[in-house]
């Protein structure tokens, strides 16, 4: 019976403390973004967007922060080990087409080096 009651007391104690956090968390825009993707993804999609002069022209920020929503980055073709700007290799689709892009992150600006149209 005594294992009952500390199981009881236990998840009454977590129920509460849970109740705590979404009223504390509530209306705040906090994400929870663990895995490597996720959190490169988060922070391409808060800076200002660039494109050189020779990638595509109907890409704009808007579109990019729609290519991030389901881009998966390739860590074994990007180059994650520099100091100053970061160059990441990301796949996704834009226009249900299958691209690829290049992006340098620096601190506070993302560039696109390429665009490559893939076929799947």
């Amino acid at each position: 019976m005594k294992l009952l009651y500390r199981l009881g007391f236990y998840l009454m104690g977590f129920s509460i403390g849970l109740i705590f956090l979404m009223i504390i968390l509530k209306g705040k825009k906090t994400s929870c973004n663990y895995g490597p993707n996720d959190r490169v993804t988060s922070n391409l999609s808060k800076k200002i967007w660039k494109k050189q002069n020779n990638t595509i022209s109907t890409f704009d920020s808007i579109a990019f922060k729609l290519f991030l929503n389901k881009a998966n980055v390739d860590f074994g073709k990007s180059e994650i080990q520099k100091d100053s700007c970061k160059i990441y290799f990301m796949n996704g689709y834009w226009s249900e087409k299958p691209i690829s892009l290049t992006v340098e992150n620096c601190e506070n600006t993302v560039e696109v080096i390429s665009i490559i149209y893939r076929s799947e």
